[in-house]
């Protein structure tokens, strides 16, 4: 069963009241969706994904706590789009979880998983062209590369990308994962899973994952009432640093104005971090996938 990671905390942050309207950009399988739903009774939860099986998995399991929910079947950069058609035009509390979901990597055939043998799949939509086969198999030398140093921080990543140019063509994620492995040295190898960032990388760009939350969370922060919060989850670094800048950006107050002994109110900051919260030891032995995880927080002050 998929364990939302930093559960409680971000239920917490979030402030929910009895008649708050809130935004899970991503479902999954319901985990954060369900502890939402019981504390809004006069309120209203709208919940997007992609995935097909999430949403039908998370809708019996919603079903079963109360009816005032919406799924959305849909990217979450069209968060702004798909609430106005339904007149919404503001929410008082949007939650992200940007871990993949534990179904989509256990499930074998989804091809997210560097343990098991699967064709290369990897989109969350299955709906859409691309997919980890095309990446693999049809990139250039330098797209992959660049690939991997940017979504993966891969320091291997031209003699990974060169080994896989030369093998091609790559049907599944073991044949994939062993040319990875007879690209990198030995001492990397027992370090750590020497497929894991390249997977990383790939998923990000099958997915577009980067460019959609950087849209989407500034529409996130346009539609926010006022008291309204932000609970952002993130599991690696690229996201963090997107979400830590833009916070940043709306937080501050711009340079020429910091030194005014009065910042007239129209120039002052509309939002204002909350925290940064990290899984404590106890989550991270019981839920290893929580070990990377960082929760930020931010509300709407004017």
């Amino acid at each position: 069963m998929h364990k939302s990671v930093l559960l409680e905390e971000s239920i917490h942050y979030l402030n929910l009241q009895e008649d708050s309207v809130v935004v899970d950009c991503t479902l999954g399988y319901a985990g954060h969706s369900s502890e939402i739903l019981k504390r809004i009774k006069k309120g209203f939860l709208f919940a997007f994904d992609q995935d097909q099986e999430a949403i039908v998995a998370s809708k019996s399991r919603l079903e079963k706590i109360a009816s005032n929910f919406t799924i959305i079947s849909s990217n979450f950069c069209h968060l702004e789009e798909e609430l106005k058609k339904r007149n919404q035009k503001e929410v008082d509390a949007i939650l992200y979880d940007l871990g993949v979901s534990s179904p989509q990597l256990d499930e074998g055939d989804r091809g997210f998983s560097f343990h098991q043998d699967a064709v290369l799949d990897m989109r969350m939509d299955q709906t859409q062209f691309l997919t980890a086969y095309e990446v693999v198999n049809h990139y250039d030398y330098d797209t992959l590369v660049d690939i991997f140093h940017r979504y993966g921080e891969e320091k291997y990543a031209s003699s990974i990308a060169r080994g896989i140019v030369e093998n091609r063509p790559i049907e599944t994620t073991l044949a994939l994962v062993e040319v990875i492995k007879n690209h990198v040295p030995e001492k990397y190898r027992r370090e750590k899973h020497p497929a894991r960032r390249v997977f990383q990388a790939i998923r990000i760009e099958v997915n577009n994952e980067l460019e959609v939350f950087q849209d989407s969370l500034r529409q996130a922060l346009s539609m926010l009432s006022i008291g309204g919060r932000i609970c952002v989850i993130t599991f690696h670094s690229l996201e963090d640093k997107i979400c830590k800048d833009i916070f940043k950006e709306v937080t501050e107050l711009p340079k020429e104005l910091k030194n005014l002994p009065i910042v007239p109110e129209e120039y002052l900051p509309k939002y204002k971090v909350i925290k940064t919260v990290l899984p404590t030891e106890e989550e991270i032995e019981q839920n290893p996938r929580a070990r990377s995880a960082k929760l930020r927080v931010i509300e709407r002050l004017r």
